[in-house]
């Protein structure tokens, strides 16, 4: 192993070498080998979305070989016996002999779903990674941006991919989409009109095809490689430990990370290919050909896009206003602008917190959620919120599998839609300050064995174990704000503004427990283990 890294080494060298002489620019080559990345296991999402993305992309192209994009009517003469005969479009011909006329094809299919899905999910708990320690303050607000773009970006990869079959399903759709561009006031015919090209549902696989296939894959790939440039540019951020401070980081070579990064795309591709091999997803040939009058049974959104349905259905119906000779629909206007609220919040929150907290240095090292309880507090509050609206897309599966009532199971999704947040807002603080004080009772006495011993003097008490120096320097190294104070300006006046950035600052850091002191704790901080990999700041 010693041998074969070593030789590898010597050939990144020869190539800086030959670039060297050539470009005079052999230097960024040596600078990227000494490069390292800091080792943690949550890193593996951003990766696994990345490896799901490449599995798409190939899958995607082999589906484009044999899809035919026209809405042109056919009667299908194929080998599915149950649907000879049937008129359907000639998207659907072709997506039917993709499934069984085209060998593999149904596999493509299903594995082009599954790793769509699968990159959804991944780019969501990357995002809950980011916010939870805090890795989107500055400098990286932008990657934040850049990640939640990503997932807005194939979000409509997937809903466009979703109409294109031309199958009851996917008409179904198109249906409900009309009706929500048509439910905006004043533009919505216009945007109709813009979509399906003033010919519903025809004109949608002519808008959606080139957006799915071409548009909307460049853009998730440009901002890949963007995340990828500023990782390169800035410095990784790192949770504190032995051997890291401000001018350090600790972690694996570049070049070993580069090889686990293979290893764990492998992985991924094959636990995809067997979920494609195993589980059937949207079996287009049980729905048959698109019909306007037909509406599939138990057919709902996307799974990552049901928040949107269950937002629709939390709001009571016949919420309509007619103003200024036009109806004005709130049962649709509302939901959609819930939900773009929720998400236009998530991606400025960066810069509301750093409104709030006042920082303008950059910030290299990755929090603990225990020792931020507002924000891990704000966090789960959103899963919450978001996880109600998911729920309510499903409400009618929901209340048939368990004999429940559709109309009482939305009544009290309604109330946890309210009470829910705030409930798992004032719960995960008070968590969170308890792991705080645990983690300072450690500190100050170690860990509790159990072991109870008599002292001459007839007092019993309870043996601690001493806490390891990594361990101490883990829980000891974290910061703790002080609220901020209200200040005048040069004209002895304080502003609306700064008062109101106070009692949110105070509100947001007033709840802590301070960390106890180096003098205290009694540790210097450790150096890293040998086996670990250090990297001076300078080397970006």
């Amino acid at each position: 192993m010693i041998r074969s890294e070593h030789r590898g080494t010597q050939r990144i060298d020869q190539l800086a070498q030959w670039w060297e002489h050539r470009t005079g620019q052999g230097t960024r080559v040596l600078a990227w080998r000494q490069r390292v990345v800091p080792d943690h296991w949550s890193l593996l999402f951003g990766q696994i979305a990345v490896a799901s993305l490449v599995v798409c992309i190939l899958t995607g192209v082999f589906l484009m070989l044999f899809y035919t994009p026209s809405p042109e009517t056919v009667r299908y003469q194929g080998i599915y016996e149950p649907l000879r005969g049937i008129e359907m479009s000639r998207a659907l011909e072709s997506t039917l002999a993709i499934s069984f006329e085209i060998r593999g094809g149904l596999l493509m299919r299903q594995l082009h779903h599954w790793s769509s899905s699968a990159m959804v999910a991944a780019v969501m708990l990357h995002l809950l990674r980011l916010f939870f320690t805090a890795a989107f303050r500055r400098p990286r607000e932008l990657t934040w941006l850049l990640w939640f773009g990503v997932l807005l970006v194939t979000m409509a990869a997937g809903l466009t991919g979703h109409l294109l079959p031309g199958d009851a399903l996917s008409g179904t759709s198109l249906m409900v989409m009309d009706g929500l561009l048509k439910a905006v006031p004043v533009l919505g015919t216009w945007l109709s009109f813009l979509v399906f090209q003033g010919r519903f549902p025809s004109g949608a696989i002519e808008t959606f095809y080139p957006l799915h296939v071409i548009v909307l894959p460049a853009v998730t790939v440009l901002m890949i490689v963007a995340i990828g440039l500023l990782h390169v540019v800035q410095r990784p951020a790192q949770f504190p430990g032995p051997g890291r401070t401000e001018h350090t980081v600790v972690g694996r070579p570049v070049t070993v990370a580069a090889v686990r990064s293979g290893g764990l795309f492998a992985v991924v591709f094959g636990a995809l290919t067997v979920i494609a091999a195993t589980v059937t997803v949207n079996p287009i040939w049980l729905y048959g050909p698109s019909d306007p009058a037909v509406a599939s049974a138990g057919g709902g959104a996307l799974w990552y896009l049901a928040a949107l349905d269950g937002a629709q259905r939390l709001v009571p119906p016949g919420w309509e206003v007619v103003l200024f000779g036009r109806t004005w629909t709130i049962a649709v206007l509302v939901p959609i602008g819930l939900v773009t609220l929720f998400f236009l919040t998530a991606m400025i929150y960066p810069f509301i917190e750093r409104w709030i907290t006042g920082e303008r240095k950059d910030q290299h090292w990755l929090a603990r959620p225990r020792n931020a309880p507002t924000r891990t507090g704000l966090g789960v509050a959103g899963i919450v919120f978001y996880g109600v609206l998911w729920t309510a897309g499903g409400s009618d599966v929901i209340a048939l599998h368990l004999s429940l009532s559709n109309e009482g199971l939305i009544m009290v999704l309604r109330a946890a839609l309210f009470l829910g947040p705030v409930v798992a807002f004032l719960l995960t603080k008070r968590v969170c300050l308890g792991l705080q004080r645990r983690d300072r009772d450690i500190l100050l006495h170690g860990y509790e064995t159990g072991r109870i011993v008599r002292l001459p003097g007839g007092r019993y008490v309870e043996v601690h174990a001493p806490v390891s120096s990594y361990e101490r320097w883990r829980l000891l190294d974290h910061e703790s704000p002080m609220p901020a104070m209200v200040r005048p300006d040069a004209h002895g006046r304080i502003r609306w503004s700064e008062r109101a950035r106070a009692r949110l600052s105070r509100w947001f850091f007033e709840d802590r427990i301070l960390p106890v002191t180096t003098s205290v704790s009694g540790s210097p901080p450790p150096e890293a283990p040998r086996d670990i990999a250090t990297m001076p700041a300078e080397h970006r």
